[in-house]
């Protein structure tokens, strides 16, 4: 809820920063225009979703059976359904 007559200090200052640079307000439209407003090309968007891996629902736990040593380079399966290859 904003009080009216209210003003923050900061607010002050972008208000006074962006009238003595006014060319600023036209530099972060270009800028945006650059990172964000692109035309997204659809069918390549497709292609690379197919290629994604699926994620599990929390990334943060450790899967049952898989023991995570820190520094290995790679997660052991200890649930005892190991492939004697």
């Amino acid at each position: 809820m904003q009080k009216k007559g209210y003003e923050s200090e900061l607010t002050r200052f972008i208000r006074d920063f962006i009238d003595r640079h006014p060319a600023v307000v036209e530099k972060q439209k270009k800028a945006r225009a650059t990172w964000w407003d692109r035309p997204q090309d659809i069918p390549q968007l497709e292609h690379d979703d197919q290629w994604k891996i699926p994620q599990t629902g929390y990334v943060y736990y450790d899967k049952p059976g898989i023991e995570v040593i820190s520094g290995d380079p790679a997660p052991r399966d200890v649930s005892g359904d190991k492939d004697e290859g």
